[in-house]
């Protein structure tokens, strides 16, 4: 008799425990279904969305392989630009530096060639004297 209550209480207590299961997993069945249908939505949308981030990634490469080359260009550009402003200074500080001493000689060479002018006019204008000082005179005269 023992046994048969015991059995009893234990049909009891498993009748009480599926009971209070069953609306639980009614509850369950509904996200679970909605879990299934959003993993079958990320199974179509992940592949597309993985094609369109591999077809970026490879815009950007090509980009920053185009941006690496117009550095290079621009660095090259640079460099002759620094080479000529380079130059440019040289330039002027020589300018600066032998300025004067060219002026000096353009003088010189203006005031050499107004002597000489001057001489010769001289030499010209006086016919009948000397020439090289040996006594005869210009044009057998």
């Amino acid at each position: 008799m023992i046994g048969e209550i015991a059995l009893c209480v234990g049909a009891v207590a498993f009748a009480v425990l599926v009971g209070m299961l069953i609306p639980l997993l009614i509850q369950l069945r509904k996200p679970v279904a909605e879990s299934e249908r959003l993993l079958a939505g990320l199974n179509i949308e992940v592949p597309l969305l993985l094609q369109e981030i591999r077809a970026a990634t490879g815009n950007l490469n090509s980009l920053i392989e185009h941006a690496r080359g117009g550095v290079e260009h621009a660095a090259v550009l640079l460099h002759a630009a620094g080479a000529v402003g380079d130059t440019i200074q040289r330039v002027q500080e020589t300018v600066r530096g032998g300025g004067r001493s060219l002026l000096i000689t353009l003088v010189s060479m203006a005031a050499g060639f107004r002597a000489t002018k001057a001489v010769v006019k001289t030499q010209i204008s006086q016919e009948g004297e000397l020439v090289n000082g040996k006594g005869g005179t210009r044009n057998g005269r």
